[in-house]
């Protein structure tokens, strides 16, 4: 099985996990001379069984992305640059918008209102943005092509 194979699986499986719980939830009570719509004691059984499934799936997802090498370290090194540059990317987006003024008035309404001037330089951090968005891409790619490629370990 492919990474990516796994991958899906286990999104699958934490989606699966997610609804058992709102249904053993729903079904955990019921009122007197009523049945339940559910049995919950079966819904909690099935719930466990899907949840070591999803432990076992990330056991060895983690294992395969600490062991496959991709450029200048590892699969879990790149996954920490696309989540750090992800950070980045949104820091600095969020302060070119709140230089630029971006979701608040634009304009002056009286000459007695102040005038708000940008603290930081926004064609410059539209500009790192872009650029980090392009890093951010170039990662993700070599990690999705990667995760085609690798074989799960055990």
């Amino acid at each position: 099985m492919k990474l990516a194979e796994a991958l899906a699986l286990r999104a699958d499986a934490s989606r699966r996990a997610e609804q058992l719980r709102s249904r053993v939830t729903g079904s955990a009570r019921y009122q007197e001379g009523e049945t339940p719509a559910e049995d919950a004691a079966a819904l909690l059984a099935e719930a466990g069984a899907v949840l070591d499934e999803l432990e076992s799936l990330i056991r060895r997802i983690n294992r395969t992305n600490a062991a496959t090498p991709v450029e200048e370290g590892s699969l879990t090194d790149a996954l920490a640059r696309r989540d750090v540059l992800r950070l980045r990317h949104g820091i600095v987006t969020s302060a070119a918008d709140a230089a630029a003024g971006e979701g608040q008035r634009g304009f002056r309404q009286l000459r007695s209102e102040l005038k708000m001037i940008p603290a930081l330089p926004v064609a410059d951090l539209r500009r790192q943005a872009d650029d980090l968005a392009r890093q951010l891409r170039e990662v993700d790619t070599l990690i999705q092509r990667t995760n085609w490629e690798a074989d799960l370990l055990d």
